[in-house]
């Protein structure tokens, strides 16, 4: 069983049953990565931020890794990329873009602003458990992540 060595992960996901989905093939893939999950933007936002119900980072610990969908309520995924990257310690966190958009625009666009990786949701829940485990080989296993001491919150 797969251990991971950081503080967890922020998946921003509107979609209920792409939510289960994935928490899923995470449970399949014997992964045991505290996730958090907020679904929208401006959610995500409080979140990073410690705002309101997420004040409390004992139990909303900053994440190591944000999977981030891009068609979301309130505020899109690549606004939520672009505020983050314009914040002077959260934009450390690294970011993996998780769409169902293959448009070349959004790909493009994902990484001008910044993202570090950008997969689009397999079709097939096999196809999804291998994305998870290599997502998990990656960025989960041998990646070194910056220091968010600085942080707010």
């Amino acid at each position: 069983m797969a251990m991971f060595n950081g503080y967890g992960l922020l998946l921003v996901e509107d979609d209920s049953n792409d939510i289960l989905l994935i928490q899923r093939a995470f449970r399949r893939a014997n992964l045991t990565i505290p996730i958090s999950i907020v679904k929208d933007g401006d959610e995500a936002i409080d979140y990073l931020l410690g705002h309101g119900q997420y004040a409390n980072r004992a139990s909303h610990a900053m994440p190591s890794l944000i999977l981030l969908d891009l068609k979301l309520p309130r505020r899109s995924g690549l606004e939520v990329l672009e505020w983050l990257r314009a914040q002077p310690v959260l934009r450390r966190i690294p970011v993996v873009v998780l769409t169902s958009s293959e448009e070349s625009e959004d790909v493009n666009c994902a990484y001008e602003m910044g993202v570090n990786s950008y997969l689009v949701k397999p079709v097939t829940f096999d196809a999804l458990i291998a994305m998870i485990e290599a997502l998990n080989g990656y960025w989960l296993t041998v990646n070194q992540y910056p220091s968010l001491s600085q942080a707010a919150g």
